[in-house]
Order: structure tokens, then sequence, then C-alpha cells
């Protein structure tokens, strides 16, 4: 009795355990079905009113009205995304804290930064790409150049006496690219956010920029600012008169952006799953349709395995772009 005892417990114990294990993915679905079950937070790494912030607000607007459930939108500016990333990627990994981000965190900071506070691989599971698209090169309205050749004749003639703005490595790079293929020297004025850098384009304090579109273009209609060029090798249907970068004449001129959401590493497969069948059902609703046509950007959706080998391509990319523009990491 004394041997038979020890025996009967143990298995009785392997018994609990295995009948754990039969039920493990029945209850990870279960989760995954109750999901989302409270409110869920949208963390951007940009300042309201940047284009990527209002891309979360549309498809959070699409994700309560299909779960009935609030999406909160904490918008954490600054230290090119990585106050954003970073907190995401502490929090809980349960799919109710999501990164709705950009190439600036996920291709281009760990070129740009010796330290990150965030493994944009290790730390983040991919969910999805949500858009792409491209830039538009604006000046103040009253200033005197009306086109690319006109811009960069006179920064050759006065090195270093303009100076352009940017608000997220895609901005910073499409001005380190001009400076570098048109062989000008421009000052570069970091601002923590687009819609920022376009306050002082406008009041005078930097003399240009290359900005998302969502940013530009109404101050653009406005009459505020200038456009001069596109950034991408496709001309922007919002504005079809405005030549591209490269038909302006700087030849090979080609710098989009692109948006994409993760999840902390850890968050369960079924999870990111059901999250990923939302934020791709909100890509076509009403709210990010008028979003994409306003931004002159595009809706682009993937499988989690998609944005992980897009994403490791892009980051290659970038490195790339990064070193031949000569830029130290920080």
């Amino acid at each position: 009795m004394t041997h038979s005892s020890p025996r009967r417990a143990l298995l009785a114990t392997a018994a609990v355990l295995a009948l754990g294990a039969l039920h493990a993915p029945a209850a990870l679905a279960q989760a995954a079905g109750a999901y989302p079950a409270k409110a869920i937070t949208f963390v951007v790494p940009f300042a309201a009113g940047s284009a990527t912030d209002q891309l979360a607000r549309a498809l959070g607007q699409s994700i309560t009205n299909d779960t009935k459930q609030p999406v909160v939108i904490d918008n954490k500016a600054g230290a090119s995304g990585m106050i954003a990333a970073s907190a995401v990627a502490k929090s809980a990994a349960d799919g109710y804290s999501v990164l709705i981000t950009t190439n600036t965190t996920h291709a281009a900071n760990e070129h740009l930064y010796k330290k990150l506070s965030y493994d944009p691989v290790k730390d983040f599971a991919p969910v999805t790409g949500l858009g792409k698209g491209g830039q538009v090169l604006v000046v103040n309205a009253s200033a005197p150049y009306k086109n690319v050749g006109e811009l960069l004749a006179f920064a050759k003639k006065n090195p270093g006496k303009l100076s352009f703005g940017s608000g997220s490595s895609s901005s910073r790079m499409a001005g380190e690219m001009l400076k570098q293929l048109a062989a000008v020297d421009i000052l570069h004025v970091p601002y923590k956010s687009n819609p920022l850098a376009i306050t002082d384009l406008l009041g005078g304090q930097i003399d240009l920029m290359i900005t998302d579109t969502s940013t530009g273009v109404p101050q653009v209609k406005a009459g505020k600012l200038r456009a001069l060029g596109y950034s991408t090798q496709k001309r922007s249907t919002q504005l079809p008169d405005v030549p591209t970068i490269d038909e302006a004449g700087v030849k090979g001129y080609d710098m989009g952006y692109w948006f994409a959401a993760y999840v902390p590493a850890g968050t369960p497969a079924p999870v990111v799953a059901r999250l990923n069948e939302l934020l791709t059902a909100a890509t076509k609703s009403p709210a990010a349709k008028s979003f994409f046509e306003n931004a002159g950007s595009e809706a682009w959706t993937t499988t989690p395995d998609e944005l992980a080998k897009f994403q490791a391509a892009e980051t290659q990319k970038w490195g790339k772009v990064i070193k031949a523009a000569g830029i130290e990491a920080e």
C-alpha cells in the first residue's frame, strides 16, 4: 500500500495535466472568441493630427462599431516613436495595447539610434500592415521658389542657408535623400511630429519640408503652402498637377512610408488573429476609406508573417539609405 499510493497520486496528477493540455487550445480559442471584452488602447507614436493619429482614430471607430467596445487613442509623441514603442513592448501581452505605427519605429530607428529602448523584432508580434503612402515637398506660399529646380538652384548657391523640418523618420529620410541625390547642403531641424514642423514652416522658421500628404495637402489647398514635388515615382491623386521629385529632375528619387499594427511579443496567436481580422475589416470602413482618400494613400493589409518579412526587407532598405546619406547613429 505504501508503494501503490504515491503511484496512484502520480497517475492522477498526470491525468489532470493531460486533461489540462487537451483543454488549453480550447481555452485560448475561447479567450480569442471573447476578445475584445474591454476597451482596447491604440498607442500612437506621434501627436494628435498626424497621419498615424488620423488613421488610428478611423480604425478605432470601425472596431468600436463592430465589437461595441471602446478604442482609446493614446498619443505618446517624441523620441522618434521610442516612447510609444517602449510603452507597448512593456504592456501586458493580451491584445489590449496595440501600437499603430510606421516605418519610423520598426525599420528606421535601429539605424538612427545607437541604443533603442525596445527591440523592433523581439519585443513585438506583428498583426497586419495598414496602409502605404507618399509625401509632398512643400514651401511657404510666399517663398520665391515655384518649382523643385528653383529651390535646388538657390540651395546650391547658398550652402547651409536653407533648412528643412521633419517630425518622423520618413520625413527626415525624404529630406536627407533630397540632399544626397541633388548634392545640396540643407540644414535639418527635428520636430516631435510633422504638424509641429508645418506650424513653423507656416511661421517662416524653416524653409521647406517633405511631409505626409494628410498633413501637408490641406495647407496647400488652403493656399498657405506651395507643393513643389511628390516623393514617390507615381504622382499623387490629390495633387495630379504636381510632378514627382524624380520628374522634376532629381533622378532616382523615391521615398514613401507605411503604417502597421503590432502587439507585445507573447500575445496569444488566436488574439493576434482576431485583431488582424478586425483591423483588416476596419481598413475597408467608410472612415478609413475617407482617410486614405484624403491622405492620398492606400489601404495595405497583410498576414502577421507577411508583415514580419516585409519589415525585415524594409529594415535592410532603410539601413542602406541612412548609410548612403552619411547619417551617424545618435
